[in-house]
């Protein structure tokens, strides 16, 4: 199974909004097959490890990190090739709750006499497929918050100065989230001050769809992200209704998506709930400390990502990560779960998940 996970993670950024998937064959103690979900709309795991087979997979133990789906969509029922494969037994990392298999594909192999254990590395199984859980039960992107910070709590200097908070391991990291996740959002705060790319810049990278919440419509027509909208999928998310305004980013190969407003700003519940609609099933939150704010404040954040560099900036008018109004109270802030903690070079990431019943309590 951790072999079956390790080859499941091979398609990162490429699966959306499937699931990432490994599986692996065993026979007489040998792995005679092996494969993953490698892209979407392309054959699923278990195919592909059956069609790597080395011999005949009959009698086999086929290990996959999620269980096989059962139902027809862009490929067809994985149970049905394992039953045909004649494998005597599967062995499930975590259950499925896509609706279309919830535990069916688990009782149709048993149904025709295939025993089936399940539960197995679990925890690392349900962990790499956070964002297929969230979207496939809910309709709305997995968000993950993400800043980069000195341990004082800084994000930039009091003069702005913000290049670079962390070395270069730790920036290669979030160009791997970049890749990894469907979408990346920013304000037009964080495009008026640092006038990013908010590309992937890895060796055959993915680019993220790229989401500005621009109230206004006030991204200057000179920025990066406008410059390259006709290479890189570009939205602005906006309240400004003024057809003329929005022509001319529309021209330069963005889309204008007029959103809800609440208070005068995006409504960002609103907001993400349409971006599901459309497909987008994660997003990387890379603003500054306003709009941060607003995700937590709106109950859209899932994950938090703060990348820790061992320096002290001070400054009582230095950025923040997450700026607003704040909580009153330390008993009502946000509580984080599940932390982990990994060393990039000097730096230090450190994340967690969003305690769902924060949300459900507010």
């Amino acid at each position: 199974m951790k072999l079956a996970l390790e080859l499941a993670k091979k398609g990162t950024g490429r699966t959306a909004p499937n699931p990432l998937v490994g599986a692996v064959i065993v026979k007489d103690g040998r792995v005679i097959g092996q494969g993953w979900h490698e892209r979407y709309g392309e054959a699923h795991a278990e195919r592909n490890a059956l069609t790597s087979c080395q011999e005949s997979p009959e009698g086999a133990v086929m290990y996959v990190t999620l269980e096989p789906c059962c139902h027809h969509g862009r490929q067809p029922p994985c149970t049905d090739a394992i039953l045909t494969s004649g494998i005597r037994r599967v062995v499930i990392g975590s259950d499925d709750p896509n609706p279309l298999v919830a535990g069916k594909g688990i009782q149709l192999l048993r149904a025709q006499g295939i025993t089936v254990t399940t539960g197995i590395l679990r925890e690392d199984c349900d962990r790499i497929n956070a964002v297929f859980f969230h979207y496939i039960q809910t309709g709305l992107p997995y968000v993950v918050m993400k800043y980069a910070m000195t341990l004082d709590g800084k994000i930039a200097a009091y003069t702005g100065a913000s290049k670079w908070i962390t070395g270069e391991a730790a920036r290669e990291h979030v160009h791997q989230q970049r890749h990894r996740y469907t979408a990346i959002m920013a304000g037009v705060g964080t495009v008026l001050a640092d006038d990013p790319l908010l590309t992937c810049r890895i060796p055959d990278g993915k680019n993220p769809i790229r989401i500005i919440c621009d109230s206004k419509l006030s991204t200057p027509l000179t920025a990066q992200i406008i410059q390259t909208a006709r290479q890189v999928p570009t939205i602005l998310a906006t309240c400004c209704t003024e057809r003329k305004r929005q022509l001319a980013y529309e021209t330069a190969g963005c889309r204008v998506l007029t959103a809800e407003s609440k208070n005068g700003r995006i409504d960002l519940r609103k907001l993400v709930q349409q971006l599901g609609r459309e497909g987008i099933d994660s997003i990387l939150l890379e603003g500054g400390g306003t709009l941060h704010w607003a995700a937590l404040e709106s109950g859209i954040v899932q994950k938090v990502q703060a990348y820790i560099a061992p320096k002290l900036l001070g400054g009582q008018s230095a950025k923040t990560p997450i700026e607003g109004q704040g909580f009153p109270t330390p008993a009502q802030g946000i509580h984080l779960v599940n932390s982990r903690i990994t060393q990039l070079g000097e730096d230090f990431l450190v994340e967690s998940e969003v305690d769902a019943d924060v949300y459900r309590h507010r």
